[in-house]
């Protein structure tokens, strides 16, 4: 029976989320399956996989051949690289102490690899936001500026129309008198008469 190891689909239309199984090559993707090794989630950042690494690394030991993808995933998870120098110890290149040390050594750069990464992205997304702080800052302050110069504007317009009705008010109240004085001058010149 030739055994693969492959990803079976899950979750809901649009938001996959995958087992990573050992299965006959002959069965179906969603099917039977013989053992569930770990999950796979590709809609997390970064991909979140659970694996049992001890099970995995004990399938490929026997002979089971991964998909694409799956070996995609068990190569970033260690498993093909741990396979890889189980195979050195079988063949007598170096012992289980000195694989178990270059394991680890591998281990700790991928994890200040992540780390850098993560640090580098958590960087990226604090200045995008603080751009963003201040091209809002600016148009807050271009807006207050223009509400500021209109405001004025109305204020400017106002006293000047204030002005300007005060000086009709004068106007007005000049012309009825001299019209006033100006018939009273005219009653008193029939009178005169």
């Amino acid at each position: 029976m030739s055994t693969k190891i492959r990803l079976a689909r899950h979750g809901k239309k649009g938001y996959a989320f995958y087992h990573i199984v050992v299965a006959d090559s002959r069965s179906p993707r969603d099917g039977r399956f013989i053992e569930k090794l770990g999950t796979y989630n590709p809609n997390t950042n970064p991909a979140t996989v659970e694996l049992n690494f001890e099970r995995a690394v004990r399938w490929i030991g026997v002979g089971a051949q991964p998909t694409d993808t799956a070996r995609s995933i068990l190569s970033k998870e260690g498993v093909m690289y741990r396979h890889h120098l189980n195979g050195g110890v079988k063949k007598g290149a170096f012992t289980e102490e000195v694989a178990e040390q270059k394991f680890a050594k591998w281990v700790a750069e991928k994890e200040a690899k992540a780390a850098q990464a993560k640090a580098a992205q958590d960087a990226a997304k604090a200045k995008t936001a603080k751009e963003r702080l201040e091209a809002e800052t600016k148009v807050k302050e271009a807006k207050a500026a223009a509400l500021a110069a209109k405001l004025a504007e109305a204020a400017k317009a106002a006293e000047t129309a204030a002005g300007e009705d005060a000086a009709e008010d004068a106007a007005a109240a000049e012309e009825t008198e001299a019209p006033a004085t100006e018939e009273g001058a005219a009653e008193e010149a029939p009178a005169a008469e």
